[in-house]
């Protein structure tokens, strides 16, 4: 039998069977229906015209009423998304294996302090990678340079709680890592990992490709009823010396989530 476990931050498969894999968050848990579904986290109810996009291959479609979706065969590793207005954007990354079982995805509803600052797809670098990269292949978007920023308003009740800035997926990242992790399969070089900055301070750094990555955002960066800045660096081969070589990644959903 073939069971699929899916980590929270990253995803490592193991070769063990189940029917399908029910997914919120990165966690799976063994379900019986035996097609795609979409369902509410909290009360499994089904959700319909919830929009499934596969953004590699520009293809998307709508859950039906039983919230059930099709998206057929792929080829490689790509990043598929989940978006239904009343919910928290949601995003995985899937392969050959992981689409070809029968997948519930569990996604939970918005809470009013949510902020969801990209639902697009970024691709940060500058399109030069090599073929064995962890993200060759997947990438549909050209880069639009080394570094993302975006500015966002956060108010005075998130002081009294904790606050994440929350990575749908991300890809293409070519650490050592990651490279140790069997996550690409480059043999000679690596790359520094991506850098995630709040308000000018530096608050983490990406190790590793995968999904619902949660980065703590300490409170007294925060600045209440004022602009807030997040900016994400790209990262650079170590291994080249005669010219920056930008590390290319792709994100899907970007979002802050207050928990208190």
């Amino acid at each position: 039998m073939k069971r699929i476990f899916l980590f929270l931050g990253f995803i490592f498969l193991l070769s063990v069977q189940v029917q399908a894999a029910t997914v919120s968050g990165g966690i799976s848990k063994v379900d019986m229906n035996s097609s795609n579904r979409v369902v509410d986290a909290s009360t499994n109810a089904p959700i319909g015209n919830a929009k499934i996009s596969l953004p590699k291959y520009n293809f998307s479609t709508y859950t039906d009423e039983y919230g059930a979706f099709d998206i057929g065969k792929i080829d490689g590793t790509t990043i598929m998304s989940v978006e239904k207005a009343g919910y928290r954007p949601f995003s995985l990354t899937i392969n050959n294996t992981i689409a070809s079982k029968p997948m519930v995805l569990g996604i939970q509803k918005s809470d009013i302090s949510d902020i969801v600052i990209e639902s697009d797809m970024i691709h940060l670098g500058d399109d030069n990678y090599s073929s064995h990269s962890s993200g060759a292949g997947t990438f549909r978007l050209r880069s639009s340079g080394p570094f993302y920023s975006k500015s966002f308003v956060l108010d005075s009740d998130s002081l009294s709680g904790k606050n994440y800035l929350v990575i749908g997926s991300i890809i293409g990242v070519d650490t050592l890592m990651a490279r140790s992790m069997g996550q690409n399969k480059i043999v000679n070089s690596y790359a520094s990992p991506p850098e995630i900055f709040f308000n000018g301070s530096k608050i983490a750094e990406i190790q590793l490709n995968g999904d619902n990555q949660k980065i703590k955002i300490p409170n007294n960066l925060i600045r209440a009823n004022q602009k807030n800045e997040v900016t994400i660096k790209a990262g650079r081969n170590l291994m080249q010396t005669a010219y920056v070589d930008y590390d290319d990644i792709e994100i899907a959903n970007l979002s802050i989530l207050s928990e208190n």
